[in-house]
């Protein structure tokens, strides 16, 4: 006969979740602490920046543009056709 224990998450080391994770959804409720499902140490995924286990936070995308020289944009164009 097996008997399968199931083992909480403050039993295999997992870190209490940090302000920056509220809102993500990998977060789990387990006895009155919450925790995030997919690292052990969610403090350490956010010092460098944003989580990328994080669901409610997108990394911001910075679009430039840029201005070509339209003499030097002709000349590239013909020297291709050749």
């Amino acid at each position: 006969m097996q008997t399968q224990a199931a083992t909480s998450y403050s039993d295999r080391n997992f870190q209490p979740v940090v302000e920056k994770c509220n809102g993500c959804e990998r977060i789990v409720e387990e006895a009155g602490a919450q925790y995030c499902q997919s690292y052990l140490k969610p403090e350490s995924k956010w010092r460098l920046g944003i989580c990328n286990f994080a669901t409610h936070a997108k990394p911001e995308i910075k679009v430039t543009t840029v201005r070509i020289n339209p003499l030097k944009a002709a000349k590239r164009a013909s020297a291709k056709k050749v």
